[in-house]
């Protein structure tokens, strides 16, 4: 669904028909050590960019929304976890390269042996 901000992210979900009037962000809204939602933090959201760049479906991202100094400003982090592993993935938008047992990697190198003869 487009966002405030005009970008495409499957986390945000808003509802104006017959009079609601309903805007979420459900990741953060899972989050519980997370602030309250509100349609400016989408201006900000690495979210619908690391979605766009990376459509691993083991990858689970985590969205917390603190407050900055004072109070007067909120900082937008997110963090991805492997969901088959565990394991937190450093750059969510490169993704898990698992470099042993990725097919895709084994047909580029193919594909580069093959250009270099």
């Amino acid at each position: 669904m487009r966002t405030p901000a005009g970008k495409e992210c499957r986390h945000y979900y808003q509802d104006f028909h017959r009079g609601r009037e309903i805007q979420e962000c459900r990741l953060a809204k899972e989050n519980p050590d997370s602030e309250r939602w509100h349609p400016n933090d989408c201006s900000r959201c690495p979210v619908p960019d690391i979605l766009l760049a990376n459509a691993d479906p083991n990858m689970e991202l985590t969205l917390t929304i603190k407050k900055g100094f004072l109070g007067l400003t909120r900082k937008i982090e997110v963090t991805a976890e492997d969901k088959r592993t565990g394991k937190p993935i450093e750059d969510p938008y490169v993704g898990n390269i698992n470099r042993e047992n990725n097919p895709g990697l084994e047909i580029f190198r193919r594909a580069l042996e093959d250009d270099d003869e």
